[in-house]
C-alpha cells in the first residue's frame, strides 16, 4: 500500500505556519534585545525626592555642627617647617573654603582665573610681610568666602563675568595671603609647605568641579556663601 502523501494545499498551509512562527520568533528576540531590561530584571527604583532633600538636608545640619566646634581660622604663628607650612591653610577653615571656591570657580569659568588667584596671593602676602594691615581682617577673609561663592552663583547672569571673577578672586586670595604674611616669619620651608597643600587643594577641588551640573555648582556656591557668613560671626 502506497503511504498517503500531503496535498499541495496542506503543504502550503505547514509552510505558511512555520514562517509565520520563524517571523515571530526573531520578531521577539530583536525587542528582547532593544529592552534589555527585560533580561535583567525589573530596575531599581530610583531615589524620591524626599529622601533627596532629607539627604542634603542631615549633610548640611553636619557641616554646621562641625562649624560649632572647629575655630574660624588658622590664623597664628607660622614659623615652622614644611608641615606645617602644608598643615595651615588645611586647618582653617576659611582658607580651605576658599581654596574649594578658588578651584570650583577655575573649573567652571576656565583656568586663566587661577593666574588673577595666584597675582592676588603675591601681593597679598608681600603687603602682610612688611607689615600691612586692613581693619577687621578676620571678619574680611571669612566674608571672602562669601564673596567668592556670591560671584560664582550670579555669574550665569552676567553677559561677561569674567572680569567680574577675576576680580573677586584676586581680592579675596590677596586678604587670606596678607594674613599668611602677618604671620609667617619668612622661613622658605614653611612658605613651600603652605604652597603645595594650596596648590593640591585647588587641584582636587578643580578636578571634582569638572564633574559637577550646574545645579550642583549653584548648591556649591550657596554654601560657600552660607558657611563664609557663618565664619564671620565668632570675631565680630
Amino acid at each position: 500500500m502506497q503511504g498517503l502523501r500531503p496535498t499541495p494545499a496542506l503543504s502550503r498551509s505547514c509552510d505558511e505556519a512555520g514562517f509565520r512562527s520563524l517571523l515571530s520568533q526573531n520578531a521577539r528576540r530583536s525587542w528582547i534585545h532593544s529592552h534589555p531590561q527585560h533580561r535583567r530584571g525589573p530596575a531599581l527604583p530610583m531615589p524620591t525626592k524626599l529622601s533627596r532633600s532629607l539627604l542634603i538636608s542631615s549633610a548640611a545640619g553636619f557641616g554646621l555642627s562641625l562649624l560649632s566646634a572647629l575655630p574660624a581660622g588658622a590664623h597664628g604663628s607660622a614659623d615652622a617647617g614644611v608641615m606645617a607650612g602644608a598643615l595651615h591653610p588645611l586647618l582653617g577653615l576659611d582658607h580651605l573654603l576658599l581654596l574649594v571656591g578658588v578651584g570650583l570657580t577655575a573649573a567652571r569659568f576656565g583656568p586663566l582665573l587661577l593666574g588673577f588667584a595666584l597675582g592676588g596671593a603675591v601681593l597679598g602676602s608681600v603687603f602682610g610681610s612688611f607689615g600691612g594691615q586692613l581693619p577687621a581682617a578676620e571678619v574680611l577673609a571669612a566674608l571672602a568666602v562669601s564673596a567668592v561663592g556670591a560671584a560664582l552663583l550670579l555669574s550665569d547672569k552676567l553677559q561677561k563675568p569674567l572680569p567680574a571673577l577675576a576680580s573677586v578672586l584676586e581680592s579675596a586670595v590677596a586678604v587670606h595671603a596678607m594674613l599668611h604674611g602677618q604671620e609667617a616669619s619668612g622661613t622658605a620651608s614653611w612658605w613651600l609647605g603652605a604652597l603645595l597643600a594650596s596648590a593640591l587643594s585647588i587641584g582636587l577641588s578643580f578636578a571634582a568641579g569638572r564633574q559637577l551640573s550646574q545645579r550642583q555648582n549653584q548648591l556649591a556656591a550657596g554654601l560657600l556663601v552660607l558657611l563664609g557668613g557663618v565664619l564671620a560671626l565668632p570675631p565680630l
